[in-house]
C-alpha cells in the first residue's frame, strides 16, 4: 500500500495512492485517521480496512500531483541516520569499511516534506546530496533480535541526507554538517512494508541533479541490512511508532568528485528508490 500524507486548506490528510492516482481517506470513510501516525497505530486491521472501502469506491480519485506532499510523520519522532553503510561509498571519502554502523541523529528542524526547497545554508556554499532508504518504525522496540525486527517496521519512504560538508568534518563528529535547517527531505509516499521485499532487499537506488545521474547503486550493498540496524539500535534505546531510520548512501556524492559538485540555487535534486518512488526538491539560498 502506497499512502502519501499531504497538506490541504482544511487540515492534514492522507491519500491512498495507486499509479497516478490517489484518493483521499476521508472519501473513503469519516473514520479512517487523517495522520500517517494513527494510520500506523491502526496496524494491519485499519489497512485492511482502508484497502476494501478503496476497493469499493468508483469517485473520488484525483490525480497523484493534485496532493501537496506533507513531511510523513506528525509527532516529533526520533530520527536515526547511518553513515557509511554501502562499501563503495566508505572507500570513496577514505574511510574504513565499519565494524559498527556510524550513528548520527537529526533534528526535526533539518527536515522537510518532498518539494519543498532544500535549503543552502548562508554559513557555507558546500551542500551536497544523499540518496538513502527510510524505514519507518511501526511498533515499539527494544532489544529486539534481528530475526524479528523486520516485524516492527511500518513502512519505507524516501530520503535525501542533504549534508554541508566542511561543517561535517570540523569536529570528531558529523552533527553540524547534518542539521543545517530545511535541508533534509523526506517522502513523498510512505509504502507499506508488506509492499516491498523484506528489508527493501535487491531495489535500485538513484540520485539525480538536474536530469543527470550521479548515484546508481542497489540497497543489495548496504553493509548493515534493515533488519540489522534495528536490532542494533535497539540495544541502547527504545525505537516507537513513527521513529524513522535512514539507511545511508550510496557512492556518487558531490564532494569526492574532480571537481567537487555541491549543491546550487536553481538546482532540482531527485532521489529515486525501485518500487516506492521519486523524491524531488529544488535547491534555494537561505
Amino acid at each position: 500500500m502506497h499512502l502519501l500524507p499531504f497538506h490541504s486548506e482544511r487540515a492534514p490528510g492522507v491519500a491512498l495512492v495507486r499509479g497516478d492516482l490517489a484518493v483521499d481517506l476521508a472519501a473513503l470513510g469519516a473514520d479512517f485517521p487523517a495522520t500517517l501516525d494513527d494510520l500506523i497505530v491502526g496496524g494491519q486491521s485499519l489497512l485492511d480496512r482502508i484497502d476494501a472501502a478503496a476497493n469499493r469506491a468508483a469517485t473520488d480519485w484525483r490525480p497523484l500531483d493534485s496532493f501537496k506532499p506533507a513531511y510523513p510523520v506528525q509527532a516529533w519522532h526520533k530520527i536515526f541516520c547511518v553513515g557509511l553503510n554501502y562499501a563503495a561509498h566508505a572507500r570513496e571519502g577514505g574511510n574504513a569499511i565499519p565494524e559498527y554502523p556510524a550513528l548520527f541523529m537529526r533534528s526535526r528542524e533539518s527536515m522537510i516534506a518532498a518539494g519543498e526547497p532544500l535549503i543552502r545554508p548562508r554559513a557555507s556554499n558546500k551542500l551536497d546530496y544523499e540518496a538513502e532508504l527510510m524505514v519507518v518504525i511501526g511498533k515499539r522496540t527494544r532489544n529486539v533480535d534481528e530475526a524479528q525486527a523486520l516485524d516492527h517496521v511500518f513502512g519505507y519512504t524516501i530520503f535525501n541526507d542533504g549534508s554541508v560538508r566542511d561543517y561535517q568534518r570540523k569536529g570528531a563528529q558529523w552533527t553540524p554538517g547534518k542539521n543545517f535547517d530545511r535541508t533534509g527531505p523526506v517522502g513523498p509516499v510512505v509504502v507499506t512494508s508488506d509492499s516491498l521485499p523484506p528489508g527493501c532487499h535487491g531495489l535500485d537506488i538513484a540520485c539525480r541533479l538536474n536530469g543527470q545521474t550521479m548515484q546508481s547503486s542497489n540497497t543489495s550493498d548496504m553493509i548493515f541490512s534493515v533488519a540489522r540496524t534495528i536490532a542494533i539500535i535497539s540495544e541502547f534505546t527504545t525505537l516507537l511508532p513513527g521513529d524513522l531510520i535512514a539507511m545511508g548512501t550510496p557512492s556518487g556524492v558531490g564532494y569526492p568528485r574532480t571537481p567537487p559538485v555541491f549543491l546550487a540555487p536553481g538546482d532540482i535534486v531527485e532521489v529515486e528508490i525501485e518500487g516506492i518512488g521519486i523524491l524531488r526538491n529544488p535547491i534555494a539560498d537561505e
